[in-house]
């Protein structure tokens, strides 16, 4: 079992992740945008940096529904250090 530094001093199972996406080509849909605003009321919406984000990872988690990190790094930086590659 693998896993992904997704940003700052955040990893998480690979086996955990259900999707990586790209901020600037979702958050131009309403429903990736209320999706986004609900993980953050229900406090499932975290931030792993300072920076202006770039990508969002959705992991499945064994005590809620998902959790949603806000990362910096593109989603190809992500996939890159998924298949091993520097990123």
């Amino acid at each position: 079992m693998g896993y992904l530094h997704i940003g700052q001093n955040a990893m998480v199972s690979e086996r955990r992740i259900i999707g990586i996406f790209d901020l600037d080509i979702t958050s131009q849909s309403k429903i990736t945008r209320e999706f986004l605003q609900k993980a953050e009321e229900e406090g499932v919406a975290l931030p792993v940096t300072e920076d202006i984000p770039k990508s969002f990872v959705v992991c499945d988690h064994p005590y809620h529904r998902q959790l949603v990190y806000i990362s910096q790094l593109t989603p190809q930086t992500l996939q890159k250090r998924s298949q091993g590659e520097n990123g």
